[in-house]
């Protein structure tokens, strides 16, 4: 039983473990944005092993909306390589169930739902080129305005693997004209957290009718001497596992992601094992 609640504004200067730790005992289930500030924060999928040979080379045939971080072995509910202590069952602040591709629950703990056949795979998420971003001063508008990144379904298939098919979604983030290159460059630093963006400019290009109306997240304003600019982006796979229909799958809800101990910038270091 919780004996008491965590504010997140005691977590804010916190290290990921002690975040972890406040999660995992149940003190703690909101957003983790802004978090364990500078550290690697992941997308999850959580499948049954007879499917994840398909998923995994879904994500590698599709790295840019699905770039893997890490990969549990079948059934340990641990991440040596993102963490020392990290348990997958109890670490994410919220879990989205699902079930023959509806959402059944979201839950804290999915310790009852465990069975030695998972496995888990991260994805990198667009927080870290967001911070990166914004350490070089370029505007992140839904971080200014305190709601979530639009999101839109593009045109631009996916390539297939097994069960697992679709399109790519993508995110949107208005750029002053003078910064696009800037802001292109500073994200191809980061393939595992998406990379560079995959169109920019005119929505209809890539399938989207009307920026005003995200499928998903919140619309923001695009400013005069602006330009839309779009990245692939990691609801994609959590689309394509709700289409393939599987039997059970388990993700973060949204916001409620998976905090590493490594590095957000790390690339090299992401898939060593924490000592």
């Amino acid at each position: 039983m919780t004996l008491h609640t965590t504010a997140y504004s005691d977590l804010v200067h916190m290290s990921p473990g002690q975040v972890r730790a406040a999660i995992r005992v149940g003190s703690y289930a909101g957003h983790t944005a802004g978090l364990a500030a500078g550290k690697l924060q992941c997308n999850l999928a959580i499948l049954p092993e007879r499917y994840a040979l398909d998923f995994l080379r879904f994500c590698q045939r599709n790295p840019k909306p699905c770039p893997i971080v890490g990969v549990s072995d079948s059934g340990d509910a641990f991440l040596p390589t993102l963490g020392h202590d990290i348990d997958i069952r109890t670490d994410v602040s919220k879990y989205r169930v699902f079930k023959d591709g509806a959402l059944a629950e979201e839950v804290t703990d999915i310790k009852a739902l465990w069975t030695d056949d998972m496995v888990t795979v991260a994805l990198g998420c667009s927080f870290t080129f967001e911070n990166a971003l914004l350490r070089h001063d370029i505007p992140v508008r839904h971080i200014e305005t305190g709601r979530n990144v639009p999101m839109f379904r593009s045109n631009i298939d996916l390539m297939p693997a097994g069960p697992f098919a679709g399109k790519m979604v993508v995110t949107m983030r208005p750029i002053p004209t003078e910064q696009v290159e800037q802001a292109r460059n500073i994200s191809a630093r980061y393939p595992h957290a998406h990379g560079a963006p995959i169109a920019i400019g005119d929505p209809a290009d890539i399938g989207i009718s009307d920026l005003s109306q995200p499928d998903w997240g919140d619309a923001v304003d695009i400013n005069p001497g602006e330009i839309p600019v779009y990245w692939a982006c990691g609801v994609t796979p959590q689309n394509v596992l709700l289409d393939a229909k599987l039997p059970l799958c388990i993700t973060h809800s949204p916001g409620h992601m998976l905090i590493a101990d490594v590095a957000e910038d790390a690339e090299t270091t992401i898939l060593q094992p924490k000592k």
